[in-house]
């Protein structure tokens, strides 16, 4: 990490969070349990949050473009959602058997996004991905499956590979290769996954066909986000449904992220009907709740009525009460008119990002759909993980403390996101404090 001023100036504003860092330090390695939100020198502590603002321990308010990573669609603490949540532990915390509040939220899940023919709840999106995964192979009797470079479905062995390798170790665009993610995943694992290039239907077609009869599953993000909140080519998206259907291949798409585009999530934007939907964040209100389902003979291997079910699906606290009731409260707030405004306001967002780069002669673009947005500070065309890459990550880290340095929270990999509370108003103090950075 150099040592700039920005970095100096991060420093002298938050110095009770590097003391609470340097306590975490001792306690958990790197000083953090959760990597996504660490950085150098150290993350700042959060004291409280309300509304899109948030305050560190040191009284520091920034407005929150993360949102917790897309989740708190709603922004923090919004009444309804608090008043749900007291209600349902004014109850009870957690029971070994179900509720009524798992039924109401499988419901209105289900209502918005008819493909959902049937639905289990988790606990994150890992295990959304994991068990969906299982269901695949176990419904078509195939080992294999199928997933696209810089695509983050979690962190289960066989969809950590390829997700944030370095470029020059992926091989060939034409034939990528299957690199693991973290130590401690087998080689055996890895050749279980076949690698895709997003955006390419030349490329996907030739390697599903290549390896036909063995892939289980083809597991996407409709618009990747890890890899740069990169939008799908028109007509890519339904070509993934045709090919899959074509190969007996089960469509899984991973809209943890993406449901926040729509009620219906970016299925119904796309108008692409997927056999397994993975969903997270926004369904749970803040809390953590995640879901997979879809096709009802698929769902049909958890079903236990027959005494023991194909795939065992048990959970400590999958369908929380608390998580629940924290899910219908915020889905029932998230009407069209709310939807509407969210993306509109990220669509004002990057074009006013993208008008102030092209004026001050900065190499870099804001891209992504609707409410979510990612800033790459490159000219090149991004259609796929390894043009993202091209970015100048120096560059995005400087903007990125520059920005913390102005009011503004937001993810050192250049992803935000939009929350309810925010307006035109907040859209201009970024633009601001984004083109004071530039400037120094």
């Amino acid at each position: 990490m150099r040592d700039t001023e920005t970095v100096h100036a991060y420093q002298r504003s938050t110095p009770r969070s590097r003391r609470l860092y340097q306590r975490a330090l001792q306690l958990m390695p790197g000083g953090t349990t959760r990597t996504s939100v660490f950085f150098l020198p150290y993350p700042p502590y959060i004291a409280k949050g309300k509304g899109c603002y948030i305050w560190d321990v040191d009284g520091n308010r920034r407005l929150d473009f993360v949102n917790n990573y897309t989740a708190l669609i709603l922004g923090h603490r919004h009444p309804r959602v608090c008043r749900a949540v007291r209600e349902a532990i004014s109850k009870g915390f957690a029971f070994a058997s179900p509720t009524e509040s798992e039924i109401r939220l499988a419901q209105i899940i289900q209502e918005r996004v008819p493909s959902v023919e049937q639905l289990r709840f988790v606990n994150s999106g890992t295990e959304a991905a994991m068990f969906a995964l299982r269901a695949a192979r176990a419904f078509t009797g195939r080992p294999k499956i199928a997933k696209f470079e810089g695509g983050f479905h979690g962190t289960y062995d066989l969809v950590q590979i390829s997700v944030r390798a370095p470029v020059e170790r992926l091989g060939p665009k034409e034939a990528p290769l299957s690199v693991p993610e973290a130590a401690g995943i087998p080689r055996e694992t890895a050749d279980q996954v076949i690698v895709l290039p997003f955006n390419d239907q030349e490329g996907v077609e030739r390697i599903l066909q290549h390896h036909r009869g063995e892939i289980a599953a083809l597991i996407v993000e409709p618009i990747p986000a890890l890899a740069g909140m990169i939008p799908p080519r028109d007509g890519f998206l339904p070509f993934l449904r045709e090919i899959t259907q074509k190969e007996g291949i089960v469509l899984i798409f991973d809209e943890i992220i993406t449901l926040r585009l729509h009620p219906g999530g970016a299925q119904a934007l796309y108008g692409v009907r997927p056999d397994i939907t993975l969903m997270g964040k926004i369904i749970g209100g803040g809390f953590p709740v995640a879901a997979f389902g879809g096709r009802k003979e698929i769902m049909s291997l958890l079903d236990p009525r027959s005494g023991s079910p194909s795939i065992p699906h048990p959970g400590t606290y999958n369908g929380n009460p608390v998580g629940m009731a924290a899910g219908i409260a915020t889905l029932k707030l998230l009407t069209p008119q709310a939807y509407q405004h969210i993306n509109s306001l990220g669509d004002l967002l990057r074009k006013r990002l993208n008008l102030l780069f092209q004026r001050t002669g900065v190499a870099a673009q804001a891209i992504g759909v609707g409410s979510l947005f990612c800033l790459h500070f490159t000219a090149a065309e991004i259609t796929d993980y390894r043009t993202a890459r091209t970015g100048d990550p120096a560059k995005l880290r400087e903007a990125f403390l520059g920005l913390m340095g102005e009011g503004i929270f937001f993810s050192e990999r250049g992803m935000g996101c939009i929350s309810t509370p925010m307006s035109e108003r907040e859209i201009d103090r970024f633009v601001k404090a984004m083109e004071k950075v530039l400037g120094r």
